[in-house]
């Protein structure tokens, strides 16, 4: 016995280990031993837990979508800005949309940041002022840099559902004044990748075609009931879990669909309830005033 908590001793992540916290660490890996546990970029691992209790996303603030109208109609979950969170450097907006003909957003100006459109469900029309048209659906993304200032539209498709996660994402003092861009991708190429029981979209990062001008993740992240995930969020970065569809525990707190978890760098762990999907999005900070006025971030 004693052999085998010096192994376990040399397992543990404290670099004084005594032997009671030796039996302390093994009661909790017992504890936990039925969750299973994966990450986009390693294969499934068993008997993981979902998050030590030091990490600062073992029990993270909650944030409630609130439903309001934008636009010609449109109807929409705005998670950010509200009365509880202005903005989340760098990320300046973030809506959950469900929109139909007629209502959508007609031509209108944006400056100073970068209009992230990921399509859920259905079709979204894009035209600009740069002579950009084109549609994406289920999967696909639209990014329109807005730079020193340009109009566009987004407009529904002609399906009784359209739902897709709008993300502003702040551009750096530096490139508030660059010309604007938009490029397309669509959904067939998107990363999607399954490990285990557990699909993950690689939305934006390392993997993904689509190029943003900030550092950040966004998966896709859809769990069957009871599957559990584990990921680690960089040093200084921050950002959010949004609950698309069921019921996930982030850390030790259970989230519903329209509420997110707002994390922190170091270990996350999610567990679903019933079989549930969330975007995960987090970024690097750009450390400057988000000075937000309707459509425009100066």
């Amino acid at each position: 016995m004693s052999d085998a908590l010096d192994i376990l001793a040399q397992a543990m992540p404290d670099p004084q280990p005594t032997r009671r916290r030796v039996l302390a660490w093994l009661a909790g890996a017992v504890a936990v031993a039925p969750l299973v546990a994966c990450r986009p970029d390693a294969p499934m691992v068993a008997a993981a837990p979902l998050v030590r209790r030091a990490s600062a996303n073992a029990d993270p603030a909650r944030l409630r979508a609130r439903a309001t109208t934008d636009g010609a109609g449109a109807t929409l979950k705005r998670l950010f800005p509200g009365a509880e969170l202005r903005h989340l450097d760098p990320f300046v907006l973030l809506d959950d949309f469900d929109v139909a003909a007629p209502a959508g957003f007609p031509m209108h100006p944006h400056r100073g940041f970068e209009a992230f459109t990921y399509m859920l469900d259905g079709r979204f029309h894009h035209r600009d002022t740069m002579g950009n048209d084109s549609e994406v659906a289920t999967g696909g993304t639209q990014r329109f840099t807005s730079g020193r200032g340009a109009r566009h539209s987004e407009m529904p498709g002609a399906g009784q559902s359209n739902r897709g996660l709008q993300l502003w994402v702040n551009l750096p003092r530096e490139l508030k004044q660059m010309d604007p861009e938009y490029a397309a991708v669509h959904g067939a190429d998107i990363p999607d990748v399954t490990r285990g029981r557990a699909r993950i979209r690689t939305v934006v990062g390392p993997e993904s075609p689509v190029v943003m001008r900030t550092d950040m993740r966004y998966l896709d992240i859809a769990l069957p009931r009871g599957v559990a995930y584990e990921d680690e969020i960089a040093p200084a970065w921050k950002g959010v879990v949004y609950v698309i569809d069921g019921s996930v525990r982030v850390g030790d707190t259970r989230f519903g669909a329209g509420e997110a978890a707002l994390v922190q760098p170091g270990e996350i762990g999610l567990r679903a309830e019933p079989d549930s999907r969330v975007a995960m999005i987090v970024g690097r900070p750009h450390d400057q005033p988000i000075l937000q006025r309707g459509p425009f971030v100066d």
